[in-house]
């Protein structure tokens, strides 16, 4: 699909306002990213969006059970997240992230969003389970608390100081049950095809919901042609991802970007081009929407709109999921 920046629509006041107020220059193509905000959102959400992208207000963590420790969440400061008790937020001053329990592995810094990734796919004990984008580990390590260790989780990172420091960062934690692999994501579902009972793709994007207005190197890369090759990539890896898992297995998609190119489009893809299909998110936060099923004059599988997505607000960040399985 061909992405222009011809014909953008006139944008909300608020939006406007808000895109005059908060989004620097030096972001390319800054009118399209905000005129896109509005199509997918509407104008008035897409302003606090906006707005939301100046702030970052938290930080948060939780206790990691694979490594043995007598720390008590309420000890270290904060508040359970709104629907996510087992995490806590912070004020992003709050010094949590040089306790000593951080840096020997017994807490865990991550954003309740990607928490509520590994939380949806729902590894069980005993599975086998593929992280196919692992690096750098956050999520791998969520699964592997929530399986106690047991089964295998093969984690894939074909970056190689990506992938030893993926590999030293779940060794630190405690993780016992995690074999890693060096090697390009998009060549596994044909080594070892329908192997899997569960697939976690927390595909490489254009991390747009992870951009930050006061902090320059979040969005200097960022560029509707980024969004374009991207999509390319997610495609392929969606595609083995799917091709590793068992029939009856749980395939999670999931980006930090705001891009239907990146979300809705890369699923659609694989719905048309394969017998996937798409299974409801339950208890997504309060935060969220269903995905689209209509972009830019396409009509995309009306099952799309089981999948969701979690817009920025307080500790959680933007992001995108789909829940897929293959039938029996």
């Amino acid at each position: 699909m061909t992405i222009t920046q011809s014909a953008q629509p006139v944008l909300d006041a608020a939006l406007l306002q808000a895109l005059q107020d908060c989004v620097p220059s030096g972001l390319a193509d800054r009118h399209a990213f905000c005129a896109r905000l509005q199509k997918i959102y509407g104008g008035a959400q897409a302003s606090i969006i906006l707005r939301n992208m100046s702030m970052h207000l938290y930080r948060c963590y939780w206790l990691n059970p694979l490594q043995p420790s007598r720390l008590r969440a309420g000890e270290l400061g904060g508040e359970p997240v709104a629907g996510l008790t087992e995490v806590y937020q912070v004020p992003v001053d709050h010094p949590i992230a040089h306790h000593p329990a951080a840096s020997a592995g017994a807490i865990y810094i991550q954003n309740p969003s990607s928490y509520f990734a590994v939380k949806t796919l729902a590894p069980a004990l005993n599975e086998e389970v593929l992280d196919l984008a692992a690096a750098p580990g956050g999520k791998t390590l969520a699964i592997a608390a929530r399986m106690q260790n047991t089964g295998r989780v093969a984690a894939v990172e074909p970056i190689r100081g990506r992938f030893h420091r993926m590999q030293a960062n779940l060794r630190r934690c405690g993780v016992s049950n995690v074999q890693f692999y060096q090697r390009d994501g998009r060549g596994v579902g044909r080594a070892v095809p329908e192997r899997f009972d569960r697939v976690l793709l927390d595909a490489p994007c254009s991390s747009e919901s992870r951009m930050r207005w006061q902090e320059a190197r979040s969005f200097a890369h960022w560029n509707l042609r980024k969004v374009r090759e991207t999509q390319r990539k997610q495609k392929s890896l969606l595609r083995s991802a799917y091709a590793a898992l068992k029939p009856g297995g749980v395939l999670l998609y999931c980006t930090c970007s705001f891009a239907p190119e990146e979300n809705e489009l890369v699923v659609d893809a694989l719905l048309k081009k394969s017998d996937a299909l798409l299974l409801p998110i339950d208890n997504a936060p309060e935060n969220s929407i269903s995905g689209l099923t209509h972009w830019l004059g396409r009509d995309l599988a009306s099952e799309m709109s089981r999948s969701v997505r979690i817009m920025p607000d307080g500790p959680w960040d933007g992001f995108f999921l789909a829940r897929i399985t293959k039938p029996q």
